[in-house]
This record gives C-alpha cells, sequence and structure tokens, in this order.
C-alpha cells in the first residue's frame, strides 16, 4: 500500500511516517501543497493524508484537484480546524475521514485500516424506491425520472439507505459507514445531511421517501412511517 502523507509540520510529519513505515506501508511525504500535487497527478497512491493549512497550494485546493482527477482513492483530513463548517465543507468536497489535531497515532492509524479496507465498491447495479432511481455505475439519482444532482456526500448517504430500503439505520451507524467515523460528535452532522437529502429528493413530491423513526435513526422507504 502506497500512501500520500501532505503535512508542513515536519515534527508531525516525521512521526506519522515512522509509524507507518512501522506498519509495513510506503509513504511519500510532502510540506508543501504545489509539490504534493505534482505527485498525487503523476503516481497511483492508495490512500491520501492530506493536512490543510499548506504553502503552495492549500489542502482543500488539493482535495478538489484529486477528486475531479480520481473518485476512488480515499481521501483523510488531518487538520488543527474543528469547526462544523469546516468538516461539512471538506466533506462536500469529497473527504472520506476527518482527524483534528493532537491526535494520536493509534487512532490515525485504525482510521487508514478502516479506509483502506473498505475496496472498491460494487455500484453495477440499479437501486429503486418507488419512483426513485439509483444508478450506482454513474451515480446518477433520479426521481420520477427527474435527474436530481447530489453532491458526494449525499450521495454516498442516499445510496447507503437505498441498499436496504425499510431498514431503520441509527446515526452512528451512518457515520461509520458514510464517513469511517465513530465518535458522537459528528452524529449531528447526519442530520443536516438529511435535510440537505429531503430538500432535493422529497419536497417536491407528496410521497417522502426519508423518514424519521423517533430515537432510533432513519430509513428509505415508500411505506408510510409509523
Amino acid at each position: 500500500m502506497r500512501i500520500l502523507l501532505v503535512e508542513d509540520e515536519r515534527k508531525v510529519a516525521d512521526m506519522i511516517v515512522r509509524g507507518l513505515k512501522a506498519e509495513r506501508y510506503a509513504v511519500d511525504v510532502y510540506h508543501d501543497g504545489t509539490s504534493a500535487w505534482e505527485a498525487a497527478e503523476a503516481y497511483h497512491y492508495d490512500l491520501v493524508i492530506l493536512d490543510l493549512m499548506l504553502p503552495g497550494l492549500t489542502g482543500t485546493e488539493i482535495l478538489q484537484r484529486i477528486r475531479r482527477k480520481n473518485q476512488l482513492v480515499p481521501i483523510l483530513i488531518l487538520t488543527a480546524r474543528d469547526g462544523m463548517a469546516d468538516k461539512i465543507r471538506h466533506f462536500e468536497t469529497g473527504a472520506d475521514d476527518y482527524l483534528t489535531k493532537p491526535f494520536a497515532f493509534a487512532e490515525l492509524l485504525l482510521r487508514i485500516k478502516a479506509l483502506l479496507r473498505r475496496g472498491p465498491v460494487n455500484r453495477s447495479s440499479v437501486l429503486r424506491v418507488g419512483d426513485l432511481e439509483i444508478d450506482r455505475l454513474s451515480q446518477n439519482v433520479k426521481r420520477g425520472g427527474k435527474k436530481i444532482e447530489l453532491t458526494a456526500k449525499e450521495y454516498a448517504l442516499l445510496e447507503y439507505l437505498a441498499t436496504n430500503p425499510g431498514r431503520v439505520f441509527s446515526r452512528t451507524m451512518i457515520i461509520e459507514h458514510v464517513w469511517d467515523q465513530s465518535f458522537e460528535g459528528l452524529t449531528n452532522i447526519v442530520d443536516v445531511y438529511v435535510r440537505h437529502l429531503r430538500a432535493k429528493l422529497d419536497d417536491a413530491s407528496p410521497v417522502k421517501l426519508i423518514q424519521t423513526v423517533r430515537g432510533v435513526g432513519y430509513r428509505l422507504s415508500e411505506e408510510p412511517g409509523s
């Protein structure tokens, strides 16, 4: 496994590199955004660990550029910025995980292993719930034949709910699957994204597919909620 580490704090970068090499990962490390982007453009990586505040190109700019080029490589944001608005913005841009500094290397390693375990997603089938159609190959979403534009995280949340129509998913389950995180501090981000999806999928339709199960979580179903 080859990992791209982009971190301008050299002590932090050295600690991560030592730990990852001890786990037998190959690591390329860059301390500025411009050089990191050149490497990301030239080589295939299995994972990217990306700081946000960098000289040259910012981490946000690198994230945007990588996602235009490669939708599959997992990207873990590593930053001192811990505000919810920052997290939402970067998840929306295409980040797969978000770890704030200071952090324990053991937690970083767990996050890395979780991202690498996911493997390629099978998107060869079409999911249907009522008049909602999700093409997992193209990631196109239609309701009533009308195409709906979704962000990467909105799509990931919708696809997860649609894999088992009628099943209730807790906020923790959704966090762990869609964001690969398990701590309670992020569970309210699920409510934010559910509101986004409802505005795009349900507001114009008399049949509300995204249902809240009070005290439990959410489900996707064409049957009336209980």
